[in-house]
């Protein structure tokens, strides 16, 4: 009665703005408290790594089939804690693709313990799961064929792939909008495929996670026909998808996260993934803010 009470009262006072904020909190709350992943653990069930087969460096299928990137490390460190903390030296771990569409159900729903790839923290997806404290920073770019885009204006009129289900998606969708570009937007299932359809005339362009792309067309056959732009479109923090409600397994998760920052080993793991590239400006300052004390 009294959360039914509250949502009319924000219509009232504030309008369509209050509606959706309150709808918003309504949703939050009629999920499930997730599930206490340490006591879960300590009955000798898994800890289960949620990661994606097409988001590298970040989180990947390598050619081997095993799970890996940058993301996928932190995760690691994750679990090396619960098993130190827990005193379980031979806890299990499994690891569970999930797609860009079903990532945050996955979570919510408890096919997986932690989401571990390039997730965008938004206020819409705290309906769905709690967030550690941030991952990365990075923004989108836009791919194409020959000569790098300087704008968003050359995109008038082109065909412009983008990856299905993605804040990424919504933002382009947005900014177009807004700008008043007309241009038809195409959705892939995966990054590759999308850089496969520009590289042989299907598309115009591509948009998506600078990282991600970056990668990806230093590492495949046709790279050197596709150029991307300097220029960052947006940014985006990332973060670990966690289960709503279960403070305790978040709090192992965040004090993980923050000794990394800390110290040379968060450096390690970067360069495992980077390689000899250092962190940017924006990379440093997110390890010193959230290298948060003990």
């Amino acid at each position: 009665m009294a959360i039914a009470a509250a949502f009319h009262a924000s219509i009232r006072t504030t309008g369509a703005r209050g509606a959706t904020v309150a709808a918003l909190l309504l949703a939050a709350l009629a999920v499930p408290a997730g599930a206490q992943t340490l006591d879960r653990l300590t009955k000798g069930e898994p800890f289960r790594i949620g990661y994606r087969q097409f988001a590298p460096p970040y989180s990947y299928a390598a050619s081997n089939g095993q799970p890996s990137g940058y993301i996928v490390d932190l995760c690691r460190e994750v679990a090396d804690a619960l098993k130190r903390s827990l005193k379980l030296p031979n806890m299990a771990v499994d690891y569970v693709k999930v797609s860009a569409e079903d990532r945050f159900e996955a979570v919510r729903d408890g096919r997986i313990d932690i989401l571990c790839e390039p997730t965008s923290m938004t206020m819409s997806r705290r309906a769905l799961v709690d967030f550690s404290l941030p991952t990365f920073l990075d923004g989108a770019g836009v791919v194409t064929r020959g000569s790098a885009v300087k704008g968003l204006e050359e995109l008038r009129g082109k065909k412009v792939g983008v990856l299905k289900g993605t804040t990424t998606e919504e933002t382009l969708r947005a900014t177009l909008s807004q700008m008043g570009i007309t241009a038809t937007i195409v959705t892939v299932t995966d990054h590759p495929d999308g850089l496969k359809q520009l590289a042989d005339g299907k598309l115009d362009a591509y948009f998506g996670d600078r990282g991600i792309l970056n990668y990806l067309i230093a590492n495949t056959a046709f790279g050197s026909r596709l150029s991307l732009s300097d220029q960052y479109f947006t940014f985006e923090t990332y973060a670990l998808g966690l289960p709503r409600g279960d403070q305790t397994f978040r709090l192992l998760v965040d004090t993980t996260l923050a000794d990394l920052y800390r110290t040379d080993r968060i450096r390690d793991i970067y360069a495992k993934s980077f390689g000899k590239f250092p962190p940017d400006q924006f990379l440093n300052a997110l390890f010193v803010i959230n290298g948060v004390p003990k």
